[in-house]
C-alpha cells in the first residue's frame, strides 16, 4: 500500500480534532528523520510503506518508547518489523488526534 494513499487519511483524523497537518508532518519527520524536502518526495512518488521506512534516513530509536494499543493491538508486541513501525506511526497519529501535547507525543 502506497505511504501516500494513507497520509491523506492521517492529516484528516488529526484536522478533525483542530490538529494540523503541520502537527503530523512534525511528527513523521521525527519518526523517520526525513527532511521535509525528502518527505514530500516520497509521497509525489507514492512509495509504499515498505519503501517509505526502508529510505528513511534515521529512524528515531525514541520510538521504542512508544506504548499502548492501535485497534487492539498492543504496539510493543508486533513482532514484524515493518508492521510496528506502521503502528508506531498510527499511535503517534492517534495521541495527536487525542490532544496529547506534541512534547509528549516526541517523548521529549
Amino acid at each position: 500500500m502506497a505511504f501516500a494513499s494513507v497520509y491523506p487519511a492521517y492529516v484528516a483524523k488529526a484536522e478533525r480534532k483542530g490538529r494540523t497537518r503541520a502537527e503530523v508532518d512534525q511528527i513523521i519527520l521525527w519518526l523517520t528523520g526525513f527532511t521535509p524536502e525528502a518527505f514530500e518526495a516520497q509521497i509525489a512518488s507514492k512509495t509504499d510503506f515498505e519503501t517509505f521506512f526502508a529510505q528513511a534516513p534515521r529512524l528515531n530509536p525514541a520510538r521504542a518508547e512508544i506504548k499502548g494499543t492501535v485497534c487492539g493491538v498492543r504496539v510493543e508486541d508486533v513482532a514484524e518489523p515493518l508492521m510496528r513501525e506502521i503502528r508506531y506511526l498510527d499511535k503517534l497519529v492517534d495521541e495527536l488526534a487525542k490532544g496529547k501535547a506534541m512534547e509528549k507525543i516526541l517523548r521529549g
